[in-house]
């Protein structure tokens, strides 16, 4: 969706910068068939192709087998935004989709960090379904406890970002006091982290799994 920050970030103004070519459709993508992204994928030969886990997870009960029925040669790079994707899904998608070649790139960041913060750079970060992997280089992302204090691995927490990165939320229009609050809270290091508001651990090989959130959201589309 352009209104949403990944149409911002990655359909509109980033791979325009980079010269890439971009397909997008009006609609949603089940209708009028349940096999329109596959159908926009053979037509077009699109070669990356990113969504939500929620829609994949629509698509696999519309119909597991309907990739089948098209021609996904062109893609080499599949991607997962929004939320967590569980390893059933991130499986159905690696195997039906990228028929078990093409890498999956899920990644987290936020409307508030205007690009990627974490995510596996294809070729270089073993994947593991379900889990985001690392930090990109040069962020500097961690899981702390409601003082700021780093937990060990295995254990959950608050995840943050210990350092400021360029594309990072401001302010808030009009009211500073809340952004503070909010995303800088003294109890989290005197201030000194960016609190993203997700609960998240990390395993023994040091990859983030992100859990949930840890404060109120509304639900404003099903």
């Amino acid at each position: 969706d352009v209104g949403w920050i990944t149409g911002h970030s990655y359909v509109a103004y980033g791979p325009l910068a980079m010269g890439a070519t971009q397909v997008i459709f009006e609609g949603i993508p089940t209708y009028p068939h349940a096999g329109r992204f596959w159908e926009i994928v053979d037509k077009h030969k699109v070669t990356t192709f990113y969504t939500a886990p929620t829609a994949i997870r629509s698509l696999i009960k519309l119909g597991a087998d309907l990739p089948d029925k098209y021609s996904l040669s062109s893609l080499r790079l599949l991607g997962s935004v929004g939320e967590p994707i569980n390893p059933e899904a991130w499986m159905w998608f690696y195997e039906k989709v990228g028929h078990s070649r093409c890498p999956i790139v899920d990644t987290w960041w936020q409307t508030e960090t205007g690009s990627h913060m974490i995510a596996p750079l294809p070729g270089a970060a073993p994947l593991k379904p379900g889990s985001c992997t690392l930090p990109l280089p040069g962020i500097f992302a961690a899981i702390v406890d409601e003082t700021g204090r780093d937990v060990e691995n295995g254990q959950g927490g608050f995840l943050v970002i210990k350092k400021p990165f360029p594309s990072q939320i401001r302010t808030l229009w009009g009211n500073p006091e809340r952004f503070k609050k909010t995303y800088f809270p003294q109890e989290i290091n005197n201030g000194a982290y960016y609190l993203a508001g997700d609960s998240a651990h990390r395993d023994e090989d040091g990859y983030f799994w992100i859990m949930g959130r840890i404060d109120d959201v509304l639900n404003v589309s099903g």
